[in-house]
């Protein structure tokens, strides 16, 4: 049986999703936990890795296991033993293995909230990224029109990311505002390592006047990282999670997204 589960975390205490030797990961405390509901060594697949700090709002995992158990009582059962910042919110069950967190995904989807003010955050630290620039949100939305569609995104990746490949589809991006806090909506087939903090510290250069538009035209096109903007901080980014065709029934909302500003 293959068993699909959502999750939500927060990121701030753990050096991302991928499981690490010292066991500080998303992927480890999920594991454990669900070993010890089930009572054998169970291994995940993910949708999609995060990065240490980067939050989800349902990251999407799937498990192989002769086990018999509820749906339900996967979510309860292996939310008893994890942490009080990581909860499994649902759960489906397949009998084939078909359905693929990873490969079967059409779509990934990020949120990056930012804090426009003169003073850091306090009560939401960790939670939001921060400029203490004024934006300018007409200058941000052309430069991000700039993005969409299909790129060779190598000005915006890691030096560690492994993807085959830097060529990646940009189907949107979105910015709203609410009072002092900027909301960025990311949609692309796949992400590359750093790949949305990358374009945030380029889009808000832009925003601040820092830049303009023709500086982002040419740093994407020359493909070279040294010429674009520093890598923004983790706080504020949100794995929202993957999306996949309707017939395989995976939930692409939870409750947490109704708090999210």
């Amino acid at each position: 049986m293959r068993v699909v589960l959502g999750v939500a975390y927060r990121g701030q205490a753990y050096r991302g999703w991928q499981s690490q030797p010292d066991g500080q990961t998303v992927q480890d405390r999920l594991e454990h936990a669900l070993g010890r509901f089930a009572d054998v060594p169970l291994r995940t697949v993910c949708a999609g890795r995060t990065d240490t700090g980067v939050h989800a709002l349902n990251q999407v995992v799937h498990l192989d296991t002769p086990i018999e158990r509820a749906e339900s009582s996967w979510v309860r059962g292996t939310n008893r033993f994890l942490p009080p910042d990581i909860a499994v919110q649902w759960c489906r069950r397949f009998d084939d293995e078909t359905f693929h967190a990873r490969y079967a995904a059409l779509g990934r989807r990020y949120v990056y909230v930012l804090l426009e003010s003169a003073v850091r955050p306090a009560v939401e630290a960790g939670s939001v990224g921060w400029s203490f620039r004024p934006l300018d949100g007409a200058r941000m939305e052309a430069a991000a029109a700039l993005l969409l569609g299909e790129h060779d995104f190598s000005a915006f990746r890691s030096s560690e990311c492994q993807a085959p490949t830097p060529v990646k589809t940009i189907r949107s991006i979105a910015l709203t505002r609410r009072g002092a806090y900027w909301r960025f909506e990311f949609d692309a087939n796949a992400f590359l390592h750093h790949m949305v903090r990358n374009l945030m510290g380029a889009l808000l250069a832009v925003g601040s006047g820092t830049r303009d538009g023709a500086w982002l035209a040419a740093v994407l096109a020359g493909r070279d990282r040294s010429r674009a903007a520093p890598t923004f901080p983790a706080d504020g980014l949100y794995f929202v999670g993957p999306y996949y065709d309707p017939v395989h029934d995976i939930p692409q909302r939870t409750p947490v997204l109704d708090w999210l500003p």
